[in-house]
């Protein structure tokens, strides 16, 4: 008995030689291959201990990461998955496109971090997927690396926040994929970008004004349109005919279906977010101002360039003109381009004129920003608009083109109305809605009547630090603009 007492030991004393053996080049005990298993005798394995212990079957060595939804910023703690672009067994590369997911600011593009094979989804379409939480499982080749600690699904002790970033000399670097390819692409180390986001992420302008400063090259503030040819006349004719149609309400055409109950659902997407942000706005002690602005001159100067505009396939509006005409009365009043912080100690002048553009699409209210407005031409403002307006209809709008605003214009004419009473967006500290455009007869300095394009405006200003007289003054400045456009010409730059 004492014999076979200590073969049983010697056997469990080269089991576990063989098992930390082995531990260390696989980390985890089911990978030990079937040739160490071959030094024993068989019937040393009737034991239930050493059959759990050591596995004969061959096992591959691919290890499964959990993807998580990282902090896409702005405070968004949920999103609602819209769209799989992969399903469980697909393979994917790094940047591939994941999903699509609707926060309640922005519809976002989810790109993968690893090489691999999808293993699992944790979501179905619709569901609430969390910040923090795994988004899916990616089986990845071990021998090509090792994944983080913090994403291996046999570790689960670690349980550390997930954040897009490098580690570059224990030093974390914030930046989202699509940033970081393009560095990548552009051969830029982010360790040597100055990020201006918050926590001081690296942004995408980030990146592009370090490449400028690189190679001496001058960036446009926007993106410019694609030039395409003119329409025939044709259709041309036929646009400007649908464009009449428009002109003339016609009732919503759906099945009406009565069900006799109470229906009753939760508020998501941009509703959860007009929610909150209303019920901060009215806090806000609003001050109203309205006027009313005569477009003669500029209906005139926009059927001249109309033409020009379409050429360069842009449909020419009004809106670029009152953008424009808004940013150069900053210039004046910059009081009305800053912000407040929430103990009302500090104000804060913003250096860049992100003019935001309310837009009414089927998911609700949104206002998408045109960036850098002070250093952009009416046409590059068109070009944007016309971007902002597909992307608004699309649900595709990024986080980007949804914050950042500093100054908002809401255009409700284009729907119907003449005055209305706009709320501030906080943390900007005015706004203004425009109404409808009306020919209405008006006199002249000889007192004679002549047919005029009249405007309304409804302006909004925050009272805690803007008086009225400031905000009437910005408006005389912005209308005697837009009632004479040629003189913009002086202001701009």
């Amino acid at each position: 008995m004492a014999a076979v007492a200590a073969l049983r030991s010697g056997y469990r004393s080269a089991g576990r030689l063989v098992c930390v053996h082995h531990f260390r080049s696989c980390s985890s005990i089911q990978f030990i291959k079937s040739k160490y298993v071959c030094l024993f005798d068989k019937s040393a394995f009737k034991f239930s201990r050493q059959q759990r212990l050591f596995r004969t079957s061959s096992v591959s060595c691919g290890q499964i990461v959990q993807f998580k939804l990282s902090d896409i910023g702005e405070g968004i703690t949920e999103v609602t998955v819209k769209e799989w672009y992969i399903k469980e067994g697909d393979s994917v590369s790094q940047f591939d496109s994941i999903c699509e997911v609707q926060s309640d600011k922005a519809s976002v593009t989810i790109t993968s971090r690893y090489d691999g094979i999808i293993r699992k989804l944790h979501y179905n379409l619709d569901e609430i997927a969390y910040v923090g939480k795994p988004l899916v499982d990616i089986e990845i080749d071990a021998s090509k690396g090792v994944a983080p600690e913090e994403d291996v699904v046999e570790t689960p002790a670690m349980s550390h926040e997930e954040h897009t970033h490098q580690e570059i000399k224990g030093h974390k670097t914030l930046a989202t994929p699509a940033v970081r390819r393009l560095a990548m692409e552009n051969n830029i180390k982010l360790s040597e970008v100055v990020g201006t986001g918050k926590d001081n992420r690296i942004l995408k302008e980030d990146i592009l004004n370090y490449l400028a400063k690189q190679t001496g090259a001058i960036l446009p503030p926007s993106p410019k349109a694609e030039i395409i040819p003119p329409l025939p006349k044709s259709e041309t004719v036929s646009a400007a005919t649908k464009d009449k149609a428009r002109k003339i309400p016609v009732p919503v055409s759906r099945p009406i279906a009565f069900s006799g109950k109470d229906k009753t659902e939760a508020i998501t997407g941009f509703h959860k977010a007009m929610v909150k942000t209303m019920s901060a706005a009215l806090k806000i002690p609003h001050f109203g101002y309205c006027d009313e602005i005569d477009l003669t001159q500029l209906v005139q100067l926009r059927e001249a360039l109309k033409p020009l505009a379409q050429s360069r396939g842009v449909k020419l509006s009004f809106m670029p003109f009152f953008i424009k005409a808004a940013s150069l009365g900053l210039l004046q009043y910059p009081i009305l381009n800053a912000s407040l912080d929430e103990s009302c100690q500090n104000i804060t002048y913003k250096a860049s004129h992100n003019i935001g553009v309310a837009m009414d699409t089927e998911q609700g209210l949104i206002v998408p920003n045109v960036k850098n407005v002070q250093v952009c031409s009416v046409f590059e403002i068109a070009s944007e608009l016309k971007r902002l307006q597909s992307l608004g209809s699309a649900g595709q709008l990024g986080t980007n083109d949804l914050t950042g605003g500093t100054f908002t214009l809401s255009n409700v004419g284009t729907i119907g109305g003449t005055y209305t009473k706009p709320v501030i967006l906080p943390p900007e500290v005015a706004i203004g809605a425009l109404g409808k455009i009306q020919v209405l007869p008006r006199f002249n300095g000889k007192g004679e009547v002549f047919k005029a394009q009249i405007m309304n405006v409804s302006w909004s200003a925050d009272h805690r630090i803007i008086d009225g007289a400031t905000m009437a003054r910005f408006s005389n400045l912005w209308k005697s603009y837009l009632e004479n456009p040629a003189s913009m010409l002086l202001d701009l730059k």
